[in-house]
């Protein structure tokens, strides 16, 4: 089984591999029930999905109908107004549905212009507080990609009383002085504010090359079994930090697999032989 701990000031003991349902937005019921089952298996209970991961949300209502209890739900939205995001959350509902989701997340909040809407009057903001003053929405996040997201989401935490931050997180991105500087320094923050640590992109290598087949991640991941263990392990192993599963369907049994077999992170030197026999270069691009 896979260890849970609280979810950060929720009190919610999660798992702390979460299902990332992305692997369900363009793939038929007939082939999300068999992952679905397998999360039962593995007793993972955190689901994190969102409005525009194609038909995810619809994916999920037939398992929801039954385990509802059994699961923290969270989805997201990436609409940056009111009325808009309110609109996308009463959708959200009607496609899973339920009457109720644990954690609602403002998605990949990283664009300036994009947070001042968020943020300010007649913003999305204004949805999520009035979402759970309603009993509607339990608690309130923010995700983001790139390297700029720990910035963003240290600035998000500044203004608002955040639940939860999720970002990119993996051995060969915190290489990166800049990026291992901002993620410590966001680190910090949600230690003490006790904001739950969601990451991405524990298996993500490179880009795909020209002309090579590709999987369903936009990047190339990681497919070996004894590369994705360590790269789940080191994830792991380096605080109370979440790893969201990533979006391709077929690697979440190996996935699952390493995670409930983790017990201590590999060595710095066992991560630097992985990074240069597997060619590891960077997905995302520098800010300005």
């Amino acid at each position: 089984m896979i260890d849970k701990i609280e979810f950060g000031k929720t009190g919610h003991l999660s798992s702390r591999t979460i299902f990332g349902a992305a692997a369900l937005g363009w793939i038929s019921q007939e082939e999300a029930d068999p992952a679905l089952d397998l999360l039962l298996s593995y007793d993972v209970n955190h689901i994190d999905v969102a409005a525009s991961y194609g038909e995810a949300e619809v994916r999920l209502k037939p398992w929801l109908r039954k385990h509802r209890d059994r699961f923290f739900l969270a989805t997201k939205t990436e609409k940056r107004t009111k009325d808009g995001a309110w609109r996308e959350l009463m959708s959200s509902l009607d496609r899973m549905g339920v009457d109720h989701i644990d954690l609602w997340q403002f998605h990949c909040l990283i664009d300036e212009k994009e947070w001042d809407a968020v943020m300010s009057a007649g913003g999305a903001l204004e949805a999520a507080m009035e979402a759970r003053e309603k009993g509607i929405i339990d608690y309130i996040g923010v995700t983001g990609h790139e390297y700029i997201a720990p910035v963003m989401h240290k600035r998000s935490l500044e203004r608002f009383d955040f639940d939860s931050v999720l970002l990119p997180f993996n051995y060969y991105m915190m290489q990166d002085e800049t990026y291992k500087k901002d993620f410590e320094e966001l680190m910090s923050l949600c230690a003490e504010r006790g904001v739950a640590v969601q990451t991405i992109k524990s298996l993500a290598r490179s880009y795909w090359a020209e002309g090579e087949a590709r999987g369903n991640t936009w990047y190339k991941p990681l497919t070996e079994k004894s590369d994705i263990e360590k790269a789940v392990h080191w994830v792991l192993g380096q605080g109370d930090y979440f790893l969201n599963t990533s979006a391709d369907v077929n690697l979440l049994p190996l996935i699952l697999e390493a995670a409930s077999a983790f017990e201590k992170a590999p060595s710095s030197a066992e991560m630097d032989k992985l990074i240069a026999e597997r060619d590891f270069s960077k997905i995302f691009p520098f800010p300005a």
